[in-house]
């Protein structure tokens, strides 16, 4: 059996990350896949040794709007095959998902909406989510074995945030996003890394501004989540809160096949 290393990173730039020490990074690291998201760039506006680092093929799915969302695949192993998006216009548009298919599970790198910004936002937010499931859904009936990860832009419960009661009143922790994340536990997807590990303080994302990491005062928004015949499968869920580069941290998924 062979051991498959994912990684899921948030880098809030592409390019920002690389002068932070990205390359670095991902050479020592040297995951099977990582799947970025928050790229912020598309691929005629990045070096070679970006576009296809040593050992890995590089999927790019990235926005019409310039210097904005996008997400990129790395991955030592080629896929079955690849798509970008979930074929809805209003969502590909903003390049939020790119889907890998592997022998053993299909993979959805996935950088969902925020919507902190109006109420608009959140409506195309929501909206997002359940296209998404519709999506996944439609995979899971087609017989796929099913593993998405990336910033769901949501925390799920209290436990996973600092400061819950603070935040009830804010989108990220409003209870019409965290149904979301209930329907679609309901529907029998696991959030993996909550599964194997209950203790509160681990999170994956902090506010620059106010130095919220040094206080470790976070939120965990930034999941892998499988389907339950895959649980067999997996040997460790965890978060790499030490690797700095972003505002976000990278996540992890180590699975035995």
């Amino acid at each position: 059996m062979a051991e498959i290393k994912i990684l899921s990173w948030n880098v809030n730039g592409i390019r920002a990350a690389a002068r932070k020490g990205f390359l670095e990074w991902l050479d020592k690291e040297s995951p099977d896949i990582l799947c970025l998201q928050e790229t912020k760039a598309s691929p005629e506006a990045l070096d070679s040794d970006l576009l296809s680092p040593p050992g890995y093929q590089v999927y790019w799915n990235y926005p019409e709007r310039k210097g904005y969302s996008g997400v990129a695949t790395f991955t030592k192993v080629k896929p079955l095959n690849v798509r970008n998006g979930f074929g809805i216009p209003a969502f590909d548009t903003e390049g939020r998902a790119i889907v890998s298919e592997y022998p053993e599970f299909t993979l959805l790198n996935v950088y969902f909406p925020n919507g902190k910004q109006n109420d608009e936002r959140l409506k195309y937010k929501l909206d997002f989510y359940e296209a998404f499931l519709d999506f996944i859904e439609a995979l899971r009936r087609a017989g796929k074995n099913i593993i998405f990860c990336g910033d769901v832009n949501t925390a799920h419960k209290e436990i996973d945030l600092a400061r819950p009661k603070e935040n009830e009143k804010i989108s990220g922790f409003l209870p019409i996003e965290r149904a979301w994340l209930d329907k679609l536990v309901d529907s029998g997807y696991i959030d993996i890394f909550r599964h194997l590990h209950k203790e509160p303080g681990q999170y994956s994302w902090w506010d620059m501004k106010s130095r919220a990491r040094e206080r470790n005062v976070g939120w965990r928004i930034d999941y892998f989540f499988i389907t339950k015949n895959l649980l067999g499968r997996v040997t460790d869920a965890y978060i790499l809160p030490e690797v700095m580069g972003s505002d976000h941290c990278p996540v992890g998924l180590k699975l035995k096949f």
